[in-house]
């Protein structure tokens, strides 16, 4: 058994908890958080496994550090404190542990990320033995590996698009959906999701990664916006009252330009409420869904819908990407400390899973 620690109980951090208990040859072994409220519980009653694991949370990092885990889940958010979680994540592969994460945008791509991140990670690398793999949470698999899988199919390829396509009224992230998303705001507030060129910054990796797998040189990565506003107020079980002319859905493209066209597109369509901007792309059951288009011959169109946490489509697209990093856990322990990439790390069959539960 790989002894494994998650780091971070948020969204993202309750589904890698259950993740990790799921896997069968990975051992959870301590759990660190934040909030001074949630040291002491058990890992079970954090993740909402609805039975306790015998693991107590803990805000201690140098005496869980200190037990010398072979893996780290780092769930911690690198939105808002981009440099702490570098910090953090360099600090556990110092101490020798397999880190996964999705915290660190610049690393989804690393032969491109700049040298200010890259390096303290490949020193710590040097130092520990430690790897690290970062994918993302919107999901990456869904913005890396899936696209290229699908494009493999086709006899050409004229483009490939990326839709993560969500109404944000399920989704119990308010920070992030009111203040980073500008959902609520008036029109004229200027989301830092959505600023110019923090899209590319966030998005831009897996446009440069699935270019490089293609074998094609980008002239460019540009970004495009569109905003609407609600035309009623409207009240969400989640987040409560999102007022009518606020912003109320937003849509942006992150695009690859090859030979002066748009061919490498990853897209966001979100809303807070289905009613607004019905003109734009929909999920299939109005809540949520991530699809990939490539366009050529043939026209291959794929959408997924995942479900979790009483089939919430956010959390559902949470458990999807943090099944991704955790199951790669076993075959990072397996090779050569480094950073990887998606396209390292190969999807492998759920081996010793199937029927398996949390128990």
């Amino acid at each position: 058994m790989i002894p494994t620690i998650v780091w971070g109980t948020g969204n993202v951090g309750r589904s890698a908890i259950r993740a990790v208990e799921a896997h069968p040859e990975l051992q959870l072994t301590g759990v660190l958080v934040h909030n001074p409220d949630k040291v002491g519980r058990d890992a079970g009653t954090l993740a909402g496994l609805g039975y306790e694991v015998g693991v107590e949370a803990s805000d201690d990092i140098d005496a869980m550090l200190a037990t010398r885990p072979r893996a780290v889940v780092y769930a911690a958010s690198g939105d808002i404190r981009p440099d702490d979680a570098l910090a953090d994540i360099v600090r556990a592969i110092r101490a020798g542990a397999v880190v996964v994460t999705p915290a660190l945008y610049a690393l989804y791509d690393p032969h491109n990320a700049p040298p200010e991140l890259r390096d303290p990670v490949v020193a710590a690398i040097a130092d520990g033995g430690g790897s690290l793999f970062v994918s993302g949470v919107d999901p990456g698999w869904g913005n890396d590996v899936l696209p290229l899988l699908l494009s493999g199919l086709g006899h050409t390829v004229d483009a490939i698009r990326c839709q993560e396509i969500f109404d944000y009224s399920t989704y119990d992230q308010p920070d992030s959906v009111r203040y980073l998303v500008g959902m609520g705001q008036p029109m004229e507030y200027q989301p830092p999701m959505t600023a110019p060129g923090i899209p590319t910054m966030v998005w831009g990796g897996q446009i440069r990664l699935m270019a490089r797998a293609l074998g094609v040189e980008l002239d460019e990565i540009r970004e495009t916006l569109d905003r609407r506003a609600l035309e009623s107020t409207v009240t969400t079980k989640t987040m409560g009252e999102f007022e009518a002319q606020t912003q109320g859905a937003v849509r942006f493209e992150v695009q690859g330009i090859v030979e002066g066209e748009p061919r490498i597109i990853i897209e966001h369509v979100t809303r807070i409420h289905r009613s607004c901007a019905p003109d734009w792309p929909t999920p299939p059951d109005g809540e949520g869904a991530h699809r990939v288009i490539i366009e050529g011959h043939p026209r291959i169109e794929v959408t997924i819908e995942a479900g979790d946490e009483d089939g919430n489509r956010a959390a559902g697209g949470n458990a999807t990407a943090v099944g991704r990093l955790v199951n790669a856990i076993d075959w990072l322990i397996e090779a050569e400390p480094g950073l990887y990439d998606a396209l390292d790390v190969p999807l492998r069959p759920a081996v010793g899973k199937l029927g398996r539960k949390n128990s």
